[in-house]
């Protein structure tokens, strides 16, 4: 099948010829239909497989052109990059149709959002809870929302953001489609369609949990931080397969960490994006990733969430991610449009019990590698690696409460002033010479005479 058997417009035939689209996808074939039937539809899919596509095409071959304020399509991601990402997408698509897309997220100014809400939107591309800040200021009327697509909502769900949904849910209008779009099925997700969702048709393409056949796997057994340093270092001196690398990491500290000592190994040639760095910061990261400004991109498991970069070389998990799903999602930016994509896993003992939860997910095991003899083991351990020193015959010592706190200090003698009451008031009057009568000020000048 190709695009023009699917029932599209020519302004949508024109957009897609100008991107270079001819063959569907297996879930933008199979959705294409069930959307634009205006039922609500469930869709399982892999990463990198077009899941924008799919549920945009049906979704603007319906969209009448409209002057009404309101809009009239809400579009759900969890991350601001997927924001601009799918809003990049959505104008590619629309680049012959009048119509209007806005992308709101916070970190940013709100007015001006609010008077490019009021200016009049068709498309609304949203985090939740800027989206809920919108609508509650009264400035973002969601009355006329007709479609709802809520993207990556596992992640979503992961990521806390199940109340803000629900708020969402109970301001929209009641008859509209929804449509829901993710990479593994979860109990949440699970919960969730059933409370919300009408007889939705489910289309799944692989069973939850299932990796791309094109990608590669491959993983190492590192005993510590510095030892995958050294690998790391290792591998990324072939720069010629190891073109464009995408390193994820488990939290903030350690993306820092490993930024620190891969600048001082390749010079200019990285860069890192987390939630503590400033929008502008993440998305010039991303810019300079894409353009090959800089071939390695540190990132946290947020960033993994349907960051879209043509020829990613390798996905490399520095560390073992405690949810299966991550790992899912992260591999899933290698690989993209059915291009030869690479993984590397790397895992100390105590994230075996994360790797074993990965393979059970995927139902397969991933091929160990032996680390090279040229690798230097390390025996520096850094401070989340050492061990937790406990008192021998007191593993667990109870705070003894009437003790000082560290900050309990003797006051010095000076200071060790004994409160005299009325007796030192007198003490303080003598020194002094105060008066004894108020007001008589030639009571202390007759006295010295």
């Amino acid at each position: 099948m190709t695009f023009n058997d699917l029932n599209l417009n020519t302004p949508l035939y024109n957009a897609l010829d100008d991107l270079g689209f001819t063959t569907p996808t297996p879930i933008q074939e199979e959705s294409f239909g069930m959307v634009a039937s205006g039922k609500d539809v469930v869709g399982i899919a892999q990463t990198g497989t077009g899941k924008t596509l799919a549920y945009m095409l049906p979704i603007l071959r319906n969209l009448k052109y409209s002057q009404q304020d309101n809009p009239r399509v809400l579009v759900l991601v969890p991350t601001r990059e997927l924001v601009v990402q799918v809003v990049s997408e959505i104008e590619k698509f629309s680049k012959y149709i009048n119509n209007r897309v806005l992308g709101v997220y916070g970190g940013t100014n709100i007015n001006t959002q609010k008077q490019a809400v009021a200016q009049g939107q068709d498309i609304i591309v949203a985090t939740p809870g800027r989206l809920y800040d919108l609508a509650v200021s009264r400035v973002l009327q969601l009355k006329s929302i007709q479609k709802l697509v809520i993207d990556e909502v596992d992640v979503m769900l992961d990521l806390g953001f199940r109340h803000q949904l629900m708020n969402i849910f109970d301001i929209l209008p009641p008859r509209r489609q929804n449509i829901m779009f993710s990479a593994t099925m979860t109990k949440d997700v699970d919960e969730l369609i059933t409370d919300f969702f009408i007889n939705p048709t489910k289309i799944s393409i692989a069973v939850s949990g299932t990796p791309l056949e094109n990608i590669k796997q491959e993983r190492y057994d590192v005993p510590n931080f510095y030892t995958k340093v050294n690998l790391l270092e290792h591998l990324l001196h072939d720069k010629e397969d190891y073109s464009k690398v995408l390193i994820f990491v488990a939290y903030k500290k350690m993306a820092d960490r490993l930024f620190d000592q891969l600048e001082d190994l390749f010079p200019n040639q990285s860069c890192v994006i987390h939630s503590n760095k400033t929008q502008n910061y993440r998305l010039r990261s991303i810019e300079q990733f894409r353009e090959g400004e800089h071939r390695l991109l540190v990132a946290t498991d947020v960033m993994a969430r349907g960051l879209d970069i043509d020829n990613v070389s390798h996905v490399i998990n520095f560390d073992t991610p405690d949810y299966p799903e991550n790992y899912m999602h992260r591999i899933g930016r290698t690989g993209r449009a059915e291009k030869q994509g690479h993984a590397i896993l790397l895992s100390t003992e105590k994230e075996q019990d994360g790797l074993e939860r990965i393979e059970e997910l995927m139902q397969m095991k991933i091929e160990v590698l032996n680390i090279p003899e040229v690798i230097e083991i390390s025996t520096e351990l850094i401070e989340e690696e050492r061990p937790q020193i406990r008192e021998r015959n007191n593993p667990t010592k109870r705070r003894d409460e009437d003790a000082p706190g560290p900050a309990f200090h003797e006051k010095k003698e000076k200071n060790q002033k004994e409160n005299l009451g009325g007796s030192y008031r007198r003490e303080i009057a003598k020194k002094y010479k105060k008066p004894k009568t108020r007001g008589d000020k030639n009571y202390n000048r007759r006295n010295k005479k």
